[in-house]
């Protein structure tokens, strides 16, 4: 038979399962990558482009090398479980179903995930959607985990019948094929050349990444690397340039004037500085109310907008007119906890204790109130901006946790109808009286956060709200609409608020400002909720201020609104911040996945931190940050980012120490 022996064939022979296996697994997660990323044909927003032989012939070899390792890896360990067992046809049966099935199980998940999600969800987005809780995280997710024990419980059903029927009907000894720790071995080895090489083609290292046995592959080779344990290693997108000291590596905290570029880029920072800021403001000696009310992820272009031919939002469209409509306002990041520090704190990052409009107000002789939706101590809000410790009476979604929207179990989900806010400030602020001296009210209101409707909402725009089951891209129109009567239905909450300011004649000595945590994606970008991507949907949020005239230089960004309100009270010494871009991020200000800044009239800029690829907004063009030509106005644009989240690091270390 030439060189094809009977021995070869009997070996090749008795690897038909792991070859099944790797065939199988790779072919389906081939086409999710390219219909997800198109890292082949490229397309609209598709920055990395596997589009050359060389490029191909990498790819194909790393990914060829990491899935086979994958699969060598789970048939050594489920031949191990079998022991003496391993030459019976239940072994081959048993690795077929683990191993096919977990990965099935992994990519669904995975691709689930990217359906409503950018590729810039990982463990620190998923602990900010929990408030810097991974618990609360999970807890939010609690109906879908319950899907996936569902889907669990049916896979163990049809594992045991299967079982049943392999034992029965299959007898004998299998072929054993020559597959060992030595084979896994080479492949590692192999593995850890080819990655060296990915790591200096961006559009491979990328392409690659995309896929779940490299993925893996990659983390372990980052962690053996990592000698001085700072998170960087000779593997990964960034090189740790200084692998045994821990103060220079990509990303480390540039400290200022110390002639050492710590994080490798642009040289050493210059701190430009920054406001001092106030810490006892002086106010007149009879400043007015303030109302001040959070919509919960509702976005910027809800002002104005028309559904089924109706006003979303009459109420705030007429405050606007009859006072100030900033249409430039963003959030920094697209989540609730740091997002409502930073409105009430003026801080990207702040402390416990840092001066907040709370304790600014407290310490004026204002009555404080507190009525919001949702849990305050959510992410440490309260804590952080002072909020519990200086309110009389403070009512959040713990307090009237009876009244919960839903019996979901975390903190971050949608609780307390906006109607029962409103019943409860009644009790506190419903008579004259109790307005005698300075009032000073935090509304927080939740009806726009997913799904998007709760039992009881008002349906103030045609149609019927979506169950949360239908929720899909598929049905992205009917999740709109869904969402858009909840907006209307905050609105609506809103002309209540100012019919009670009326109604006790303290309407004309009340500054009311009406404003978002985030804004929120609906499909319209190919993604669903708020926080892993840098747009107009996700950080764009209304600011209405119910005062003719309010100056206010735009763009604004959350962290402005503290010394903004003090300003509009007539403050002593508050200077307004002066223009510039506002400064977001997506994950950690320390460790980003995505920073951006997006100046006067909404021009943005970002980079992907993991690439450095950037995305310039009015061009739409995705250039690598080493493409940029010197001098030229996108290099210009960049390395202002750049210096922005350097000093944004800086004042957070300030605040810290």
């Amino acid at each position: 038979m030439g060189i094809l022996t009977i021995s070869t064939l009997e070996r090749l022979k008795a690897l038909w399962a792991p070859t099944v296996a790797f065939v199988a697994t790779l072919a389906v997660e081939l086409a999710l990558v390219e219909r997800k990323y198109a890292i082949f044909g490229g397309g609209f927003g598709a920055s990395h482009v596997v589009d050359t032989a060389v490029e191909a012939g990498l790819f194909t070899a790393g990914l060829i090398v990491s899935q086979a390792l994958l699969i060598v890896l789970f048939f050594l360990g489920i031949r191990a479980w079998h022991r003496k067992g391993a030459d019976r046809p239940l072994f081959l049966f048993n690795f077929l179903f683990f191993t096919i099935g977990t990965i099935a199980a992994l990519l669904a998940a995975k691709f689930e995930v990217l359906s409503y999600f950018s590729d810039a969800i990982g463990f620190k987005l998923i602990r900010n959607l929990g408030g810097g809780s991974l618990v609360e995280a999970l807890l939010y997710v609690r109906d879908e985990a319950a899907l996936v024990g569902v889907a669990a419980v049916g896979a163990g059903i049809t594992y045991w019948l299967c079982r049943i029927v392999v034992k029965r009907s299959f007898t004998g000894q299998v072929p054993k094929g020559k597959l060992g720790w030595r084979q896994m071995l080479w492949l590692a080895a192999a593995l850890v050349l080819i990655s060296l090489a990915a790591n200096r083609n961006p559009d491979v290292r990328y392409a690659l990444t995309r896929f779940n046995s490299y993925a893996l592959a990659d983390i372990a080779l980052q962690a053996l690397t990592d000698f001085d344990r700072d998170g960087y290693s000779w593997f990964g997108a960034r090189i740790d340039r200084h692998p045994f000291d821990a103060a220079r590596h990509p990303l480390a905290l540039d400290i200022p004037g110390n002639g050492i570029d710590e994080d490798g880029y642009g040289g050493d920072f210059s701190f430009a500085g920054k406001a001092a800021p106030v810490l006892a403001p002086k106010l007149p000696a009879s400043p007015k109310n303030v109302v001040l009310i959070v919509l919960e992820s509702t976005r910027g272009d809800a002002i104005g907008r028309r559904v089924g031919g109706r006003e979303v939002t009459p109420v705030l469209n007429a405050l606007g007119r009859q006072g100030t409509y900033v249409e430039e306002a963003y959030s920094h990041v697209g989540f609730t906890s740091p997002s409502l520090k930073s409105l009430f704190t003026g801080a990207l990052a702040p402390a416990p204790g840092t001066p907040s409009l709370f304790r600014d107000l407290k310490r004026a002789g204002y009555r404080i109130g507190v009525y919001s939706g949702q849990s305050e101590d959510f992410g440490d809000i309260s804590a952080v901006a002072g909020m519990a410790e200086n309110a009389e009476p403070f009512v959040d979604a713990h307090v009237l946790e009876e009244h919960r929207a839903f019996e979901f179990a975390s903190k971050s989900s949608i609780k307390i109808d906006g109607r029962i806010l409103l019943r409860e400030y009644d009790k506190s602020f419903g008579q004259a009286s109790d307005w005698t001296r300075p009032v000073f009210l935090y509304f927080n209101f939740q009806e726009a956060h997913f799904p998007y409707h709760h039992p009881g909402m008002l349906q103030l725009l045609p149609g019927k709200p979506i169950p949360r089951s239908d929720v899909s891209k598929a049905n992205k129109d009917w999740v709109a609409h869904t969402y858009w009567n909840a907006v209307a239905f905050n609105d609506w909450l809103i002309g209540q608020v100012v019919e009670r300011l009326k109604k006790m004649g303290v309407w004309d000595n009340t500054l009311l400002v009406v404003t978002a945590d985030h804004g929120e994606s609906l499909f319209d970008d190919d993604f669903l909720g708020h926080g892993h991507v840098i747009n107009r949907q996700q950080t764009q949020v209304p600011l209405i201020i119910a005062a003719p005239g309010a100056a206010v230089s735009a763009p604004v960004g959350l962290d402005d609104y503290r010394t903004m309100i003090l300003r509009l009270l007539g403050a002593e010494g508050v200077a307004e911040r002066p223009a510039g871009p506002v400064f977001q991020y997506i994950g950690d200000l320390d460790a980003p996945t995505e920073i951006g800044m997006v100046e006067k009239g909404g021009r943005w800029t970002t980079m992907r931190i993991d690439s450095e690829t950037m995305w310039f907004s009015e061009s739409g063009r995705r250039p690598r940050y080493e493409e940029l030509r010197p001098g030229s106005t996108e290099k210009g644009r960049a390395d202002r980012l750049i210096d922005e989240w350097a000093r944004q690091r800086w004042l957070a270390e300030l605040a810290r120490r």
